[in-house]
């Protein structure tokens, strides 16, 4: 099932500060990291993804370096400021507390009445 363009925009700031989290992350490896554990129902691209890393690097959430990967090219890596980490706890408390009443309202019986 595909996901929606809301829910993917909702989701992305929360799924980048996590990944961020466990450690500095270039672009691609962050999209990598985002179909793995989607089981690749996310499928980002760099378009969608680097002007949501400017954007938290704008409210100072991540700062971005530059770095030299395993073979030697030049990459452009983000760190999680803790600001972000702090951004994220908030983030995850909304998502917590969404879950809760989504699953509360699993069993709950309509309103209404069709008839």
């Amino acid at each position: 099932m595909a996901l929606s363009k809301d829910f993917v925009a909702a989701s992305s700031t929360p799924l980048i500060l996590s990944i961020l989290s466990h450690g500095d992350s270039y672009g691609y490896a962050i999209i990598a990291r985002v179909h793995a554990l989607s089981g690749g129902t996310l499928q980002w691209a760099d378009g969608m993804l680097y002007p949501i890393l400017h954007r938290l690097e704008e409210r100072e959430w991540v700062a971005s370096f530059w770095g030299t990967a395993e073979n030697g090219r030049r990459r452009k890596y983000y760190r999680l400021l803790d600001a972000g980490r702090a951004e994220l706890d908030q983030q995850r408390g909304h998502w917590a507390q969404l879950t809760a009443m989504l699953d509360t309202l699993k069993g709950v019986q309509p309103c209404f009445s069709s008839t």
